[in-house]
């Protein structure tokens, strides 16, 4: 029978040694290849992390063969961000218009999969976990921050006025950039875009939410700890159309 490649185990983390595989797999990709830091980064220990990972759900993609995680979603459902006092992205973004809605909110985050495993299915499978997760705890609206690399505002202008002039979240779902922080994405006139040279400059995650009808919000956040630029995805679950629902559910 021919290779149908490889398969996992999508849970979440039960057990201390499943979160350090979590963190180990975060610093490989945002420290190791993306220069990222933080203060609580152990670089002794090979492990990514912060104060925010005790309460958060870390979702595992576990490859079968090997028992490796090779894929991994931190996720923040409203009622612990209560618990907290937070949500992680509200250093960067004013949360308010999603807070006072009323709707059940789940934040996401620190997704990232082993280099090996990019552009197979462990995304696939890893996403199917995250709609089961989705439904069963009844959320309405999901959201939290991605990222393009680096800091370069300039080199970033195409992509990010793209997402501005087309991907605007709604008002009702239009979280804004901490006025202390914020980076207009408003850089390049509509009729002066290259949409398509733009759309090459977007991480694959950003690519993949706006196909399913997700949005960004309003301006956009400059971490230079991480050596990033972030925007702030917002997905409405019932905005998704039938085609988008099929899509997140895997099917």
């Amino acid at each position: 029978m021919p290779d149908s490649g490889p398969s996992f185990t999508i849970k979440l983390a039960e057990t201390e040694a499943e979160l350090r595989a979590a963190q180990r797999l975060r610093y490989d990709v945002f420290v190791h290849e993306l220069g990222s830091g933080g203060d609580m980064v152990d670089h002794d220990a090979g492990l990514e992390r912060d104060q925010f990972d005790p309460y958060f759900d870390h979702m595992l993609a576990i490859d079968d063969a090997t028992g490796e995680v090779v894929g991994v979603y931190r996720l923040l459902p409203g009622e612990r961000a209560v618990e907290l006092g937070q949500f992680y992205s509200e250093d960067e973004y004013d949360l308010s218009v999603l807070k006072q809605s009323g709707r059940k909110l789940l934040e996401l985050g620190r997704s990232c999969l082993h280099r090996d495993y990019r552009g197979g299915t462990a995304m696939y499978h890893l996403w199917n976990g995250l709609a089961a997760y989705v439904t069963e705890r009844g959320i309405e609206v999901l959201f939290g921050v991605a990222s393009f690399h680096g800091t370069d505002i300039s080199a970033l202008a195409q992509p990010l006025s793209m997402l501005h002039h087309n991907h605007l979240a709604p008002v009702d779902l239009r979280v804004r950039a901490q006025p202390g922080v914020f980076q207009s994405m408003n850089l390049v006139a509509p009729e002066d875009l290259d949409r398509r040279a733009a759309m090459v400059q977007v991480p694959a995650l950003i690519k993949a939410y706006l196909r399913l009808g997700g949005f960004v919000g309003e301006g956009a956040f400059i971490d230079h700890a991480f050596n990033t630029t972030d925007v702030c995805l917002i997905l409405d679950t019932a905005r998704m159309n039938e085609r988008q629902r099929r899509i997140y559910g895997g099917a």
